[in-house]
């Protein structure tokens, strides 16, 4: 005997049955009955969002955070074209992400309806699969491969457009829902033992540890492999959570504003072992550290997607698998000891990230880097640093020591904006965790609003904005392509601590180095979100 349930039920008893614990939203007529079937599953916390960019990228964070899909449902037409914002995240991050999207009904496609959109036209080159369901009773089979195909092989983000007629009807239900369980790759024994033989031949190997599908286990097990082996190991781009950053094998971060050490020590690899990372233009420094199509170094790629491999670089070995089946194929143990010139390797390796996260001093008042620096020896290691775009994210990549797994919420597509959505889901996922959310003023002006949302559910972030009056990091290209011909990158700002404290966070603003750590000791203690504003001279464009 089957059962009978609207569509939005439906909906929610998948999202339910799949371990759905937040849903993410600024809502809309379109989805009422989803909203309603909500309302009687306390077990789902809903978070009304101010608009739709903050809750993907919100949802994306939540995501990150969890390791299961974040979910967001948004309205048609604008609400839709905001919420590309943080689906472009999901997508270059690799992350899981269901974004529902309220439509017009059924029947009214192609005339041009109130708000409508087109959402595989609109998303299809985004999405993994973007799609506008037709039948009611077709739900539960386009949700379970929703699931599916955010978490198979290459996490990514699905969006799925919800008639609006479609949540009212009652659909027959056969059976209880139940998780959906995504394919994963996994790694051929042959390929595990190739991986020895050619690591044990290499004088100068190098790990670079990305990419998503990380686990604490996982984590932990690849230490363990570089550590018997004597491999040195980068993180990719906002990637410096994979690896402990205070570990001796540690050789820094190919990102933004390298260290030009470590850019050599790239070059200089015999061997390089890629584990979950696509090897992308910034952590290859515009694909000129690793040449295309055929690198130098002997490259190992392990990556989850078979497309991706061979994507850009010709390897000497892939590895269709995702970190977590890498790791456990692997074993941690060896008997082989390194040699005088791996040691000299691996001390070289370690000296490199040793003296690029020594403090810089700046002009001004304000340093930057100290106060980045003391940062990292107060917090815990399970403390979230986020941040978005901009030219202060050097600062915050180059001198906090990530150590925890999880502790690092960045967006590797650029996206400002994506600091303070991401704290507030990092304080929500876990309300004893610090989440501190780092910000320059154009960044910290694009999602600000949702600081009302912080407010309504008490996710106390703090928030750090470095204020120097301009878009600095288009500034400082500007300077470099057309010196002295600054145009377009001065902004005129407002009173920024007003502008907190109108939505009922404290804020306090911070002239001089040695007056932050009293500043940020108040924010740790405070009930409510806190800001601190950094100004900082406009002319400082770079540690």
């Amino acid at each position: 005997m089957s059962d009978q349930s609207s569509g939005g039920q439906m909906i929610v008893d998948r999202l339910r049955a799949n371990g759905v614990d937040r849903v993410f939203t600024v809502p809309g007529e379109s989805f009422l009955p989803v909203l309603d079937a909500l309302h009687d599953v306390p077990e789902i916390q809903l978070v009304v969002c101010r608009q739709e960019g903050g809750a993907t990228m919100m949802a994306e964070a939540h995501a990150k955070l969890t390791g299961r899909p974040g979910v967001c449902f948004v309205t048609r037409g604008p609400g839709s074209a905001n919420a590309l914002a943080g689906l472009h995240v999901a997508a270059q991050d690799s992350t899981p992400l269901l974004v529902f999207v309220g439509q017009i009904p059924s029947g009214f496609q192609e005339r041009e309806a109130w708000q409508e959109v087109d959402v595989g036209a609109l998303f299809g080159p985004v999405a993994k699969w973007a799609t506008d369901v037709q039948h009611a009773e077709r739900l539960p089979e386009h949700l379970n491969r929703a699931f599916a195909t955010a978490q198979a092989g290459r996490k990514g983000p699905v969006v799925m457009g919800l008639p609006e007629n479609l949540l009212y009807e009652n659909v027959e239900t056969a059976a209880a829902p139940t998780a959906v369980n995504a394919a994963q790759s996994h790694p051929a024994a042959r390929d595990v033992e190739d991986l020895e033989r050619r690591l044990a031949a290499a004088r100068r190997p190098l790990a670079i540890f990305g990419g998503s599908g990380w686990s604490a286990e996982a984590r932990d097990t690849l230490t363990h492999f570089v550590e018997a082996r004597g491999i040195p190991v980068i993180t990719g781009f906002r990637r410096q959570d994979r690896f402990d950053n205070t570990h001796p094998l540690y050789a820094g971060d190919a990102g933004l504003g390298m260290n030009p050490a470590l850019a050599e020590l790239i070059q200089g690899a015999d061997l390089i072992l890629a584990v979950g990372t696509r090897l992308g233009d910034i952590t290859t420094r515009h694909y000129q550290l690793l040449s295309v199509p055929r690198p130098r170094q002997q490259v190992i790629h392990v990556h989850p997607q078979p497309e991706e491999l061979g994507h850009v670089y010709q390897t000497d070995l892939a590895i269709c698998a995702g970190v977590e089946a890498f790791a456990a194929a692997l074993s941690p143990h060896t008997d082989r000891l390194p040699d005088d010139e791996q040691r000299a390797w691996m001390e070289r390796a370690s000296q490199v990230h040793r003296g690029w996260v020594r403090p810089t001093e700046s002009p001004g008042p304000v340093q930057l880097a100290r106060i980045v620096r003391w940062l990292g020896q107060r917090l815990p290691p399970e403390a979230v640093i986020s941040n978005g775009a901009g030219n202060y994210t050097l600062w915050v990549h180059r001198f906090y020591p990530f150590r925890a797994l999880g502790s690092a919420l960045a967006p590797t597509s650029g996206s400002m904006g994506y600091g303070l959505p991401a704290a507030i889901a990092a304080k929500l996922d876990n309300p004893q965790r610090p989440a501190v959310c780092f910000a320059g003023d154009g960044c910290f002006l694009m999602t600000c609003q949702e600081l009302a949302t912080a407010v309504q559910y008490g996710a106390n972030v703090i928030v750090i904005v470095v204020n120097n009056g301009s878009y600095g990091s288009i500034r400082m290209h500007q300077e470099r392509q057309y010196p002295g011909r600054r145009y377009g990158t001065d902004l005129v700002n407002p009173d920024l601590i007003s502008l907190a404290r109108a939505f009922g966070t404290e804020a306090e603003r911070v002239t001089k180095t040695e007056d932050f750590e009293a500043v940020f000791e108040r924010a740790l203690s405070a009930q409510r979100p806190f800001l601190i504003e950094l100004p900082l001279d406009p002319g400082i464009l770079k540690p």
